[in-house]
């Protein structure tokens, strides 16, 4: 009885133990031209969340694989300038205000080399309202009323410590605020080289280089640029009534320089559709430690949209294990995320694995789709499913085989 009792508390051990791991997969796309970059990043995003719905498989990101280095520069000055700004409150809480000025000065003066650091707009904001503070002590308004501009821009609800500033100054941001210049917007252009890289704009997300904001508030703006396989970029913009641009090159880590100098024989690979082992795929999956891959190319057509060639390829024997093409025209309600989703659920359903969750796959469509259970995860087979047409290229919405 004791023996049977102890099998039983043994059994769960045993059976977690005997348990596959995971195998390591990573959706990887390679842009054909400039114009397919930044959609190709977002394509790459997508596929990658929806491998995350495969319970068998663990999805290493491009960031995983490539890093998305901090910039160590912008650290240090970032840390500079939270001490500064610290001592430049104790400073004007003193009285100390030509002391104070001259500390907040050097304050800002840090933060301008800080920005690829910071996720808020602190102390920028801080230090602008201290040394508006100062000017506005000592009777420079106008000046004072400048930084002002520049704060709302940054953080229209940015909220004035009444223990630490006075009535006055608290009030001469209110004018500021119903003033006509705080209502002046200007247009922002943002871009990257490689172009796709994520930009955030006073810490919100506003999408992919190359990005046009129409309406930006006039004055400063925290501008931080990412790409995966590349040092994070930051910059204060100045935003004016006439046109804007920030652009950016981005300096690539060691690891992405080795994936890149592989691509143009994976290229072969991954173009020729054939029942040889894909001996460049191979190299590339065992260097960035993955045991499958989703690995396609994204190209522009003229007058037709977006084509997207992908392979699920197995590293380990170089099979290539399924295969889809289609052409995309624009993401105007959404849709991109869901076609990527489609896609990858296509793709892995001709292995047999099961999706561990599901959403609503009406949710964001514009239309009526063909989403079969399959679509979602389960387990009728890809090449089950009746072709409509000869020509991958005929269906300008739907993935074929290539």
């Amino acid at each position: 009885m004791k023996a049977l009792s102890l099998a039983l508390v043994l059994l769960p051990a045993v059976a977690l133990s005997s348990s596959p791991n995971p195998g390591r997969i990573s959706a990887l796309l390679i842009p054909m031209d400039p114009s397919s970059e930044s959609s190709g990043v977002q394509m790459e995003s997508y596929m990658n969340d929806a491998l995350g719905n495969f319970a068998n498989y663990s999805v290493r990101k491009p960031k995983d694989l490539f890093g998305l280095p901090d910039d160590a520069a912008a650290q240090a000055s970032f840390q500079r300038a939270k001490k500064g700004f610290e001592e430049s409150v104790k400073a004007f809480e003193a009285r100390e205000y030509e002391d104070a000025e001259r500390k907040v000065r050097a304050t800002l003066k840090e933060v301008e080399g800080s920005v690829a650091a910071m996720h808020s707009c602190f102390p920028l904001c801080d230090a602008l309202a201290l040394h508006g503070a100062i000017l506005q002590l000592r009777g420079d308004v106008e000046e004072a009323k400048l930084l002002l501009i520049d704060l709302m821009a940054l953080n229209p609800t940015f909220e004035l410590n009444p223990k630490r500033f006075s009535r006055d100054f608290i009030g001469l941001r209110v004018q500021v605020a119903t003033s006509r210049t705080s209502q002046l917007r200007g247009t922002a252009t943002f871009k990257s080289r490689p172009a796709g890289a994520r930009v955030y704009v006073d810490g919100e997300a506003v999408g992919y280089t190359p990005v046009t904001l129409p309406a930006l508030p006039v004055g400063k703006h925290l501008v931080r640029m990412e790409r995966p396989g590349f040092r994070q970029f930051g910059q204060i913009a100045e935003v004016t009534p006439d046109d804007t641009e920030v652009s950016a090159a981005l300096v690539p880590t060691a690891t992405y320089k080795a994936y890149d100098v592989q691509l143009d024989k994976v290229l072969g690979d991954v173009s020729r559709p054939s029942d040889k082992p894909a001996n460049a795929v191979v190299a590339l999956g065992k260097s960035l430690g993955l045991d499958r891959t989703l690995l396609g190319t994204v190209r522009v057509i003229p007058e037709k949209g977006t084509e997207l060639a992908v392979g699920l390829f197995d590293v380990k024997s170089g099979k290539r294990l399924g295969s889809r093409r289609l052409v995309l025209q624009g993401d105007e309600y959404g849709q991109l995320k869901l076609e990527m989703e489609r896609v990858v659920n296509q793709l892995i359903n001709t292995e047999g694995e099961k999706v561990i969750r599901a959403k609503d796959p009406l949710e964001g469509r514009s239309g009526a789709e063909d989403w079969s259970s399959e679509d979602r995860g389960g387990q009728q087979k890809q090449s089950e499913k009746k072709r409509s047409t000869d020509d991958p290229l005929d269906s300008m919405s739907g993935t074929e085989d290539w």
